[in-house]
């Protein structure tokens, strides 16, 4: 079996799932759709508990997001698909897409590069946002938007990055410079909001 014709089965293997179990369709839909919200809300709240190691670590994930981005440009200068339902018949296509390079997939290099970020940081439980970006990967093929092949060749370029740059960034003292003085800036923007809060709260 080539690479072309196991892209394509394991592609009908988990794109024909649609068809056998139409109830999953929405939540499939959703994941593939609408979980990057839900992902770029958890960055924020991350780095607003101005925890200093949090914010780290979506500092590497935002670094590993631009450095796989740019890693994923080049593959698909040197390798190069439509999307499946561009390629080929009887595709079960739930969402729009335009058809252009869909090699590597960039919803799952922007998953992998935060969750691997996440998981490299925090172990643990949070190994949890792994599976999170294998479920958006997997989602992007039920969907019909990307091959098998999309989804890995994002997912490895992003935890190749993600790897180096968790040993070299939080190693380097311009970032932690950085990330003091932006700390020191919000502190003088919300010192007033928090003084002004706790004035009021006296007066009553």
């Amino acid at each position: 079996m080539d690479f072309f014709e196991w892209n394509t089965n394991v592609f009908r293997m988990i794109n024909d799932l649609g068809k056998q179990y139409d109830y999953l369709n929405p939540s499939a839909i959703f994941i593939a759709e609408y979980m990057v919200f839900f992902l770029a809300l958890a960055v924020m709240l991350i780095w607003f508990t101005r925890n200093q190691q949090s914010r780290m670590m979506v500092v590497c994930g935002m670094i590993t997001f631009v450095i796989a981005e740019m890693l994923g440009k080049m593959a698909g200068r040197l390798h190069s698909n439509n999307q499946p339902f561009a390629e080929l018949d009887n595709v079960h296509k739930l969402i729009e897409k335009a058809v252009d390079n869909s090699f590597p997939s960039d919803h799952t290099i922007l998953f992998f590069s935060f969750c691997v970020s996440f998981w490299l940081f925090k172990r643990g439980w949070w190994l949890l946002w792994i599976m999170l970006a294998f479920l958006v990967g997997i989602s992007r093929i039920w969907v019909g938007v990307h091959f098998p092949a999309d989804v890995l060749a994002g997912a490895i370029l992003s935890a190749i990055s993600g790897l180096m740059v968790y040993l070299v960034i939080p190693k380097i003292s311009l970032v932690h410079t950085i990330l003091a003085g932006y700390e020191r800036y919000e502190q003088m923007v919300l010192s007033p909001l928090t003084k002004s809060k706790e004035k009021k709260s006296k007066d009553f």
